[in-house]
């Protein structure tokens, strides 16, 4: 084939392709006249009624005219390639590329005519005024918008004018809600209304919206007046917006501008009632279609329809799981109805099964891991997460741990977010893949002194109600002392499931973790013992810790012992009832067992006992006859204090001073104020069992 000539075409006045270069370059040359300066400042003109800068661009054509039929003709004359704009000055009438202007040819420095581009501007003033005058209610919505100026900046209108521009704004609209609610700029002035009327005014608004409802959620600047409605109605507003989503749910929740508005119902206003209506819908067609208005109680619990109903099992499941995997694979993954929807099917599949696998496998699908950590932040997705711990292998596990990387943090502070690190503490093996995933991002690792500012990081978990109890939950030996009533009833779920898929003993694990957190706690401790002591949840960490953590404690509790050493007068926050009970507890040496009614000593026996007592020295008779006469109580108490006999003796010694002590405050109990009762109430009961103490 190299040896074949290719055919040649006989010339046509030049080649084919130069002739194609020939006619594109013509059809260039052929453009439209270039719009002078003037025009161009007159067709890009703003609205001449200004708007505050919080209102949103609405994309509509204001304050942009186009020419009328009569306006084309006039304007600059076009002659042999230029055109004359007047005073002298020419532009050419070549092309040129987008925004550029064409320079003159007269030579001149582009200057024109200032005259007849102040008029065309007041020209396409005028007609952009005369388009928005010809809208419906236009002159309406003109005078409720300068209104509204005045109405929303509320620290500069006094009460009494407020009144009277409601007042005036309700003249306005009252009639014509519906016009106004679906624009950007008049939607706002709804919105205003709704926040500075009475509660008949927006009575009046909603009733006048009734069976516009499901469609204003679907607006991108109506949604928000719903949810005005319901943050300042009242529960006969609720109860006409709400039900006007019924027999819609799967629609509105896949729609971009309605699903939002529809959670935000779902989780903040609803009833239980309608919450439950809501989120039977997700389970099939015929949930949103067949409903009776007289069930009061309609039953969202997957569990007990399909108990009623095992027929349907198949289409109810399938129906769910495929409108939860839309919301999922589009990324709308933060809505609390997709967490509830998602722990009913989660709840109902057998643990092994088909079901079950492509279920976690959705949870693990999420590269970036988006998914799992907005489950973690509400009550029924931190349930999932937990029990997709617990059900899942070693390594869904290791995989699901990783993807809270960087998030442990804000997962201990939070309501829900916690529960997942418990479940975590729980379930998984590995113990070391556990502290490095989860103790490695809490500030407890030993700190040198140039770095001490780390600790006041770890005393906001300390004293947080939250971010405590995933540092204490390893070392209590009561869990609900720190648990809510919530926590516990997952964690009773965990354990229940563990024990068929963790080999670990749960005695082991806890004690590998607890091993592993322990020195940055103690030496926390050490360094920080005033700071502690001062907050009643800091003393109850100080006593958890120094009891239970594996290591050397000496320090810290030669920390806590100095605390009390002084020959002036006990601090006040030593006084405090947290602080005795802290000082108690550390004096017998651990915690008292109400199985066997014998107290369990720490391993290795703290003996903090004697470190107080050498501390004290003769200021524990002031201790004896005040707020902390239950810590000398506790000395005795324990069953390795070494000066055991010579601290009876020293009460026996003062017994008159005791005894005296005890009669004096039966009298002013009763004259002092509640706030000065307790303390000296404490004091005389302690000093009372002292004395009986010493008696045997």
């Amino acid at each position: 084939m190299a040896g074949i000539k290719r055919k040649e075409y006989p010339q046509m006045g030049g080649s084919v392709r130069g002739s194609a270069k020939k006619v594109k370059t013509e059809l260039r040359k052929k453009v439209r006249p270039i719009t002078p300066p003037s025009d161009l400042e007159a067709q890009t003109d703003s609205d001449p009624i200004v708007e505050s800068d919080t209102t949103e661009h609405s994309g509509d054509d204001d304050g942009v005219s186009w020419p009328s039929n009569d306006e084309e003709d006039v304007g600059p004359t076009i002659k042999n390639g230029t055109k004359d704009v007047g005073n002298g000055v020419k532009l050419s009438n070549h092309p040129t590329s987008l925004g550029e202007v064409a320079a003159p040819e007269n030579g001149s420095n582009g200057s024109h005519n200032p005259i007849a581009s102040k008029e065309a501007h007041a020209k396409q003033k005028a007609v952009a005024q005369e388009r928005k005058a010809a809208k419906p209610n236009a002159d309406s919505i003109a005078r409720a918008k300068k209104l509204w100026e005045r109405l929303r900046i509320q620290s500069k209108v006094p009460l009494e004018e407020r009144k009277q521009l409601i007042a005036e704004l309700f003249d306005i609209i009252t009639g014509r809600v519906k016009d106004f609610v679906l624009k950007h700029d008049s939607g706002r002035v709804i919105q205003t209304a709704l926040k500075y009327g009475n509660l008949d005014q927006r009575k009046m608004i909603a009733r006048e919206l009734k069976g516009e409802y499901r469609f204003l959620a679907e607006s991108r600047y109506a949604k928000f007046m719903i949810g005005k409605l319901l943050v300042h109605g009242d529960d006969e507003i609720r109860d006409l917006v709400i039900p006007e989503f019924y027999g819609h749910v799967r629609r509105m929740i896949k729609h971009p501008e309605a699903a939002w508005i529809l959670d935000d119902v779902y989780r903040g206003a609803a009833t239980p009632k309608q919450k439950a209506i809501l989120l039977r819908e997700w389970y099939g067609a015929e949930f949103a279609i067949f409903r009776s208005e007289k069930d009061y109680k309609p039953q969202s619990d997957l569990k007990v329809l399909l108990t009623e109903h095992p027929e349907k099992r198949a289409p109810i499941m399938r129906s769910l799981f495929e409108l939860i995997n839309q919301l999922v694979q589009k990324k709308t993954i933060a809505f609390s109805m997709l967490h509830d929807a998602m722990l009913q099917y989660y709840l109902n599949v057998m643990s092994g099964s088909e079901e079950a696998t492509e279920f976690v496998e959705l949870l693990k699908g999420d590269e970036e891991g988006d998914l799992l950590k907005n489950l973690a932040f509400t009550k029924s997705g931190s349930r999932v997460v937990s029990l997709a711990l617990a059900y899942s292998s070693a390594k869904d596990r290791k995989l699901i741990l990783k993807t809270y990387k960087n998030t442990i943090e804000t997962l201990a502070f939070d309501t829900h977010g916690h529960q997942v690190l418990l479940a975590a503490y729980d379930v998984i093996d590995d113990t070391v893949l556990t502290a490095k995933s989860i103790f490695g991002e809490f500030p407890t690792k030993e700190l040198k002194q140039s770095e001490s500012g780390q600790h006041a990081d770890l005393f906001t978990y300390v004293t947080n109600l939250n971010a405590r109890i995933p540092i204490l939950y390893l070392f209590v030996s009561k869990p609900s002392s720190i648990l809510p009533a919530e926590d516990i009833g997952l964690l009773k779920e965990i354990h229940s499931i563990r024990s068929t898929t963790s080999k670990k003993d749960p005695d082991t694990r806890r004690r590998e973790l607890a091993k592993a957190l322990s020195p940055g706690l103690l030496s926390y401790i050490a360094s920080n013992s005033e700071t502690l002591v001062q907050n009643s949840f800091g003393c109850q960490f100080v006593s958890e810790i120094l009891i239970s953590a594996d290591g050397d404690k000496s320090e810290a509790l030669g920390a806590i012992a100095n605390l009390t050493e002084g020959n002036g007068e006990t601090p006040d926050y030593l006084q405090a009832p947290a602080a005795s009970r802290m000082l108690k507890a550390l004096a017998i040496g651990g915690r008292f067992n109400p199985k066997t009614k014998a107290i369990d000593l720490a391993d290795p026996p703290l003996k903090f006992n004697d470190m107080l007592y050498n501390k004290l020295g003769s200021h524990i008779v002031a201790w004896m006859t005040g707020a902390n006469a239950f810590v000398i109580v506790g000395l005795l108490e324990s069953v390795d204090f070494s000066h055991k006999a010579e601290l009876k003796a020293l009460i026996q010694k003062n017994r008159k001073e005791l005894q005296k002590f005890v009669e004096e405050t039966e009298g002013l109990v009763k004259d002092t104020k509640a706030k000065e009762e307790k303390p000296m109430e404490a004091g005389k009961k302690g000093t009372r069992l002292l004395l009986k103490m010493v008696e045997h």
